[in-house]
């Protein structure tokens, strides 16, 4: 009876380690931010059981598409913004689904004895170079009479930004939360001059966030590529259901106080006023054309396609693409077409 128990136990054994072996691994990359979270709650609740998440955090999210046109990620969340310059550069990386927009977690912030644009001609203005931030900021200069040449933007990640504004290095900066909470109690005097919670920016969607996968893992690997971003919105299905546990979650993958999550995701698992409203599967299906319906806050179906233009426009004008280039060059919606398609 011995040996028949250890014979079964040695055979539980051998299922787990090849179901283990079994499971797809999926190279995936966020930088520091709670908006991207979910993945960490994805792989805690073990949402996708025969795929495994390697999760890298990468500050730079130009490195983690580097590493994607090299073939060293799969995956990555970022800013909604690169897909017009990956289709003129010719890098095999494809935007897959809008995963939320901003609601005031944007904001430009200006350092003290600084009043208005007009003060900043000349001066140095913290952005992500070939990021949203960059474009929100030349957005409000120009808005404000003031031209994206009369001013110099300096390329730094969001951390790095606070120092240099704190420090006097820049007179300006765009940041998201909670970083632009924690330039403000840093610098007395230091003030907002234009937030994504003013009209005109949650009815565009211009900021905001996208899941990006490579043209490797989408054409080799459609079905891991489906099943990922399933899990992804299966991730904010739960954090819906469980806003208290799921911050707390993305919190300690982060390594984030729970109350700068909140300042991003808000503590009831609804649309976020002063954060972003993230979306689920319905909705971003929705905000990329696939299914018919309306979205809240004015948001209208299919937005992409405007949102694409005007992002390529503002590229043109920093000079970071060549052309225009249609949408389909640059987005590749297979996988949610793939998960909404499932559900049905």
């Amino acid at each position: 009876m011995d040996w028949f128990k250890r014979g079964l136990s040695v055979a539980a054994l051998a299922l787990l380690s090849s179901s283990a072996l079994a499971a797809e691994t999926v190279r995936l990359s966020l930088f520091s931010w709670p908006g991207y979270g979910f993945w960490f709650i994805a792989q805690e609740k073990n949402l996708a059981p025969d795929l495994d998440f390697e999760i890298s955090i990468i500050e730079d999210p130009y490195e983690s598409f580097g590493l994607m046109a090299a073939d060293g990620l799969d995956v990555t969340s970022s800013t909604a913004e690169y897909a017009p310059i990956a289709a003129d550069k010719g890098v095999p990386v494809k935007m897959v689904t809008y995963t939320n927009p901003s609601y005031g977690t944007d904001k430009i912030v200006l350092a003290p004895g600084i009043e208005s644009a007009e003060d900043l001609k000349g001066k140095s203005v913290a952005v992500l170079e070939g990021g949203l931030t960059q474009i929100f900021v030349g957005k409000w200069l120009e808005a404000n009479g003031v031209g994206i040449d009369e001013v110099q933007f300096t390329n730094l990640i969001m951390d790095d930004a606070v120092g240099a504004l704190v420090g006097g290095d820049v007179s300006a900066a765009e940041f998201w939360e909670p970083f632009g909470s924690q330039a403000l109690e840093a610098l007395p005097g230091s003030k907002v001059v234009a937030s994504s919670l003013e009209p005109g920016w949650i009815e565009t969607a211009l900021l905001g966030d996208a899941m990006y996968m490579s043209d490797t893992f989408l054409t080799q690997h459609p079905e891991t590529a489906a099943k990922a971003m399933q899990a992804y919105f299966d991730a904010v299905d739960y954090w819906k259901a469980n806003p208290a546990e799921a911050n707390e979650i993305i919190a300690k993958g982060l390594n984030f106080p729970v109350s700068d999550v909140e300042k991003v995701l808000g503590s009831d698992g609804e649309i976020y006023k002063g954060g972003i409203w993230v979306f689920d599967k319905s909705q971003a299906a929705k905000y990329m054309g696939l299914i018919p319906g309306e979205l809240p806050l004015g948001l209208p179906n299919g937005q992409v396609t405007e949102n694409w233009d005007t992002v390529t426009d503002w590229w043109l004008k920093f000079g970071l693409v060549d052309a225009s280039h249609p949408m389909e060059s640059g987005v590749n919606m297979a996988p949610l077409k793939a998960i909404i398609e499932s559900a049905e």
